[in-house]
């Protein structure tokens, strides 16, 4: 993590997190009426884009229309660089496109494409029907520092410069909850934030193999080099 962004996380966070990364939660389904009343009838979808930030948005789309072109240009490219392999290069792709075979067969078994578990009871459901109160923000920036996840994010939804303007909106003890890597095998964008009473929310980071993901597998790696010396 560069130091200007070290200095950016400690001026919004108050802290420097041991690791962090921007996460999505799927749409949030329809809970009961009588449920969603008692949690206090929170909003369940991210707040709307504001007119002039959409504006803004169709000023840049002769942007994004160059941007798309590029990505399709960067797509043939690797369907050039797989028809012009070696054969060494043929097998590693293969190998690469068997382990994202694998890797999606197991979110579906796992339900990591849910978006919780089910339970509206549960502490994640709880916890879920209050997610866009803390915030109108469509993402939170999940952190860990001592043992604790902290969910930040502008407190209304935001078009740009969303690190500079976030706080933390949600703080989970240890003795509460904590991110796991339901994927540790694969290299993945999916993580779980997981409660005490073994209810969970799937978090869908930015980019595969996040810098959380980086962290909870150096995280096992070093308990596990414990509980084998000792």
């Amino acid at each position: 993590m560069s130091s200007s962004k070290d200095h950016l996380l400690q001026s919004r966070l108050g802290i420097t997190p041991d690791a962090g990364s921007w996460c999505e939660i799927g749409k949030i389904p329809k809970p009961p009426p009588d449920v969603h009343r008692n949690a206090g009838n929170g909003a369940l979808r991210p707040g709307f884009i504001r007119p002039l930030r959409l504006l803004t948005l169709v000023l840049a789309s002769p942007f994004l229309l160059i941007l798309g072109f590029l990505l399709l240009l960067a797509s043939g490219e690797e369907v050039l660089k797989k028809w012009l392999a070696t054969g060494e290069e043929r097998e590693r792709l293969r190998t690469e496109d068997l382990d994202a075979k694998r890797r999606d067969t197991a979110i579906v078994e796992l339900g990591l494409n849910q978006t919780f578990d089910g339970d509206w009871n549960g502490a994640a459901g709880q916890f879920l029907l209050r997610w866009y109160g803390h915030s109108s923000h469509h993402k939170r920036y999940v952190a860990l520092s001592e043992g604790r996840v902290l969910l930040a994010a502008p407190p209304k939804r935001v078009s740009f410069r969303a690190e500079s303007r976030m706080v933390v909106v949600a703080e989970i003890p240890g003795d509460v909850g904590e991110l796991t890597d339901p994927l540790p095998e694969f290299e993945s964008n999916k993580l779980l934030l997981r409660f005490k009473d073994g209810s969970w929310i799937v978090l869908t980071t930015e980019e595969m193999g996040s810098s959380l993901h980086k962290h909870l597998a150096l995280d096992a790696a070093n308990h596990e080099t414990k509980s084998t010396g000792s």
